[in-house]
């Protein structure tokens, strides 16, 4: 009986990761289920599969992308576990809210660690083996802000479009090796990211009315948000993918999103966003607002 191909899925104990690593289970893969806490991720893997506790095809691994040592000794078993990975999926992403005046540094730097040196570190150790075995597909989990740079999220989406850049240079040089990326731009889904992102929005700043605005958009959309079941069936289409590179909306927001970015002008985009989401129109902050606080 041939091996079951093996997929690592990072941010797999919760939200995206955790219903894409459940879905290629079940669809026969070798798991790689990648996370901090593998002992509280697990059991939730568990209870979404249905996976006895030694079922060989589901394996927990320790990842922090916030720590390259982590990062290597991750890649270490990886490799002593199946080798090559058929796939790999970077899901992991931390954000936060606040828009630059309100972000710290500290909170910028983290989000890039997570959102994208932490993907390149990883794929920079897994890289080489999968290389040499001449197969494999990269697939990175990207967001609306990555095609739009969105308000109070910019270290977020500056991070998404980063990976997205990224992916696209990296599709390039390992397609002659018979590799090849997949961008997955995210719509919006019902994930703890809505819910447990910290925010250091001053709700008596100058941004007061864009944070209002942003919220009640938000609370309107969250509504409509679709279960992370199906965003898997994606991953799973993507892992199958072998032009060298491609890039999919998943969910109509981003399908529109997409589409929208192609044929509309950018200052024309800009204002439909800028409209759809409710932020204050350009020049109508008042005066005593655009002074600098004491």
């Amino acid at each position: 009986m041939a091996e079951p191909r093996s997929v690592v899925v990072t941010g797999a104990s919760r939200g995206l990761g955790l219903a894409a690593a459940a879905h290629l289970h079940g669809a026969g893969w070798h798991v790689l289920a990648a996370m901090r806490s593998p002992d509280e991720g697990l059991e939730r893997l568990r209870a979404a599969t249905g996976a006895a506790s030694d079922d060989p095809r589901l394996v927990p691994i320790c990842l922090d992308l916030d720590d390259p040592s982590s990062i290597a000794n991750a890649a270490g078993t990886i490799r002593e576990a199946v080798g090559a990975p058929d796939g790999l999926v970077h899901n992991a992403g931390v954000a936060g809210v606040g828009c630059l005046e309100e972000l710290p540094m500290s909170v910028w730097e983290q989000i890039f660690s997570t959102n994208f040196f932490g993907p390149v570190r990883l794929t920079k150790e897994l890289l080489p083996s999968m290389r040499a075995a001449g197969r494999g597909r990269i697939v990175m989990v990207s967001s609306q802000g990555a095609i739009r740079g969105m308000p109070a999220i910019g270290a977020y989406s500056a991070a998404k479009g980063a990976l997205e850049r990224w992916a696209e240079s990296l599709s390039q040089e390992v397609a002659p090796f018979g590799l090849g990326v997949t961008v997955l731009v995210a719509g919006t889904f019902k994930t703890d990211i809505l819910t447990l992102t910290p925010t250091y929005a001053d709700a008596r700043g100058p941004y007061a009315k864009h944070h209002e605005a942003l919220e009640a958009t938000g609370r309107r959309y969250l509504r409509f948000a679709a279960s992370p079941d199906r965003f898997a069936p994606a991953v799973e289409r993507a892992l199958a993918e072998h032009r060298p590179f491609a890039r999919h909306g998943v969910g109509i927001d981003a399908q529109l999103l997409l589409l929208g970015n192609r044929l509309l002008p950018s200052s024309l985009l800009q204002r439909v966003l800028g409209r759809a989401i409710g932020i204050p129109r350009p020049g109508s902050a008042p005066v005593d607002e655009r002074k600098p606080r004491a």
